[in-house]
């Protein structure tokens, strides 16, 4: 059965921490999900989430990147990763372990 890290990510620091975290769950098999809210929205236009793909299933809230008048079409993600707080809550309810940045 696969394992499942669930992540929580409110803050717009630590994404080299977040990087890491999620190559380190790779190694160990672990499928990572990574909702980004808030202040954490800010980080879908930084070059580094790109190192990302492959690691995580990303969503970003919807509501958050409004809240951050953050221009859409600068984002390093897919914009189908665009999704609001369900999305979250099944995370939660999918993953084995969840933590928050």
């Amino acid at each position: 059965m696969e394992k499942i890290l669930g992540v929580y990510v409110s803050s717009d620091h630590n994404l080299n921490q977040l990087i890491k975290l999620c190559r380190s769950a790779k190694k160990k098999g672990v499928k990572v999900k990574l909702f980004f809210t808030h202040l954490g929205t800010r980080l879908c236009t930084d070059s580094r989430l790109i190192e990302l793909e492959g690691l995580a299933d990303i969503a970003l809230c919807k509501v958050g990147l409004e809240d951050n008048k953050i221009d859409i079409s600068e984002a390093k993600i897919d914009k189908k990763g665009f999704s609001s707080q369900s999305w979250h809550a099944e995370m939660i309810y999918a993953c084995d372990r969840y933590i928050t940045f």
